[in-house]
């Protein structure tokens, strides 16, 4: 059964692979996009708002949990890379901005749709003993998607050192007399090619899983079977679901309001604040996305025998002190190093492992991949209005980036004092003994 699990879940965490790499590589190649295109500020903000880091995901992610929930979890599995791999193709063929806005928004609405099926199936499918491990592998392969884009983007950029090839298919396709922005966003078609290769391998491994045998016993006991608005309404109305939606949503929104901006943010920091070179804060940024990988491969052994609030605390403290590091000023390199190293850690401690578990473990079966769909719509969207309001507290070259780490270190702060007071005793426990415990016989 342990290998059968660990089987569908290296098969299903392929998903987080390509959500977090869909946001990389869109924020990657943004500036080729723009020079090829003519792009305007706004225009970078439209795709921005729409993408895989936001809208585009949170609109995803509500509509799919709740299909999820009625039709099943593979019923997403054997669909819905084939939306992802439109959006991509759609990316890689794009001449106009429309096909680039309609590309980064059909990505980003599969991104959505994937996630609370992917961490629900794990949860369903893994033995009580391996759930927080499963969902560490998860983990790892959100780590693996920014590390390896962001490899391929430094290999494919112009000056790197695979360009040769990107400059050879370009003037292939489009002639010899193309411009040098036309051929220099063949980069960026290339970033996305990779992404439909693993999405078009994944899509294959998905739709062979077999269908969750939590949903399955669910649909098949002889009870009653509600509907979707049924589903929506239960959610909505039961009293233990409501306030775990809203410790849920607090922990992992006031951590991802830091996480998302340094995931799209993190190269442009090490650059304005620390005055390195474009080439540098992409290979540090790298490096920082190993250290997620590979603390995460450590705590995956932990995390079903030891203290889960033990390693909550250890990963928001890591995350406060790598801002802390920037309110007692940047004196060199070794600070952003350091700055690096602890934000790495704290991806492989990071508050989102124990948001995909317990929000995979604290709702019942026939409305826990809705739930996780509401909170991931509620986190992804007030995250791409952070964004904006970021931008405007850390200043055109970095000169409010003191008051913007105090704001990180608040919201840090605020998700260690919830998770604490809050952390659930799940560990060990079966979906089911977790689900009576919490609701009773009659959910």
């Amino acid at each position: 059964m342990a290998n059968s699990s660990l089987k569908s879940t290296l098969a299903v965490s392929l998903n987080n692979y390509l959500d977090a790499g869909a946001i990389v590589a869109g924020a990657s190649g943004i500036t080729l996009w723009q020079n090829y295109l003519g792009l305007s500020e706004m225009h970078l903000g439209w795709l921005n708002a729409i993408s895989a880091n936001a809208l585009g995901a949170a609109i995803g992610a509500i509509i799919g949990g709740f299909l999820a929930d009625k039709f099943g979890r593979k019923f997403i599995f054997t669909y819905n890379l084939l939306v992802y791999m439109t959006g991509v193709l759609i990316v890689m063929l794009s001449v106009n901005f429309p096909m680039l806005l309609c590309g980064f928004l059909v990505t980003g609405i599969s991104v959505g749709i994937g996630v609370p099926a992917s961490w629900t199936y794990i949860s369903e499918s893994s033995e009580a003993n391996n759930r927080g491990r499963n969902i560490c592998i998860s983990q790892m392969s959100w780590g693996f998607g920014p590390m390896l884009i962001l490899l391929f983007g430094m290999l494919f950029a112009p000056g790197g050192y695979l360009y040769n090839i990107v400059e050879s298919v370009a003037h292939a396709i489009i002639g010899a007399d193309a411009t040098t922005a036309a051929v220099e966003v063949f980069s960026s078609r290339v970033v996305f090619c990779t992404l439909f290769i693993v999405a078009f391998i994944a899509w294959n491994l998905q739709r062979q899983l077999q269908e969750s045998a939590e949903f399955t016993a669910q649909k098949s006991s002889g009870k009653k079977q509600p509907g979707l608005t049924d589903n929506i309404r239960l959610l909505f109305t039961n009293k233990i679901a409501i306030k775990t939606v809203i410790f849920l949503s607090s922990i992992y929104l006031s951590w991802n309001l830091v996480a998302s901006v340094m995931g799209f943010f993190q190269p442009h920091i090490y650059e304005t604040a620390g005055g390195l070179s474009n080439e540098y804060a992409n290979m540090l940024s790298c490096i920082g996305w190993l250290v997620v990988v590979v603390v995460t491969f450590f705590f995956s052994f932990a995390i079903d025998r030891l203290s889960h609030k033990l390693f909550y605390v250890l990963g928001l403290i890591a995350a406060i002190a790598t801002w802390v590091i920037i309110i007692r000023g940047v004196t060199g390199v070794g600070s952003l190093w350091a700055f690096s190293i602890l934000w790495g850690i704290n991806g492989g401690l990071s508050v989102q492992v124990f948001y995909a578990l317990w929000g995979s473990e604290l709702f019942p079966a026939k409305f826990r991949a809705g739930a996780q769909g509401l909170m991931f719509f509620i986190v992804r969207g007030l995250s791409a209005v952070w964004g904006l309001v970021f931008t405007y507290i850390y200043g055109e070259n970095g000169e409010g980036f003191t008051l913007a780490a105090y704001c990180m270190v608040a919201l840090l702060l605020i998700s260690l004092i919830i998770g604490v007071i809050g952390c659930p005793n799940t560990r060990g426990k079966s979906l089911s003994q977790i689900t009576l415990e919490r609701y009773g016989e009659d959910i």
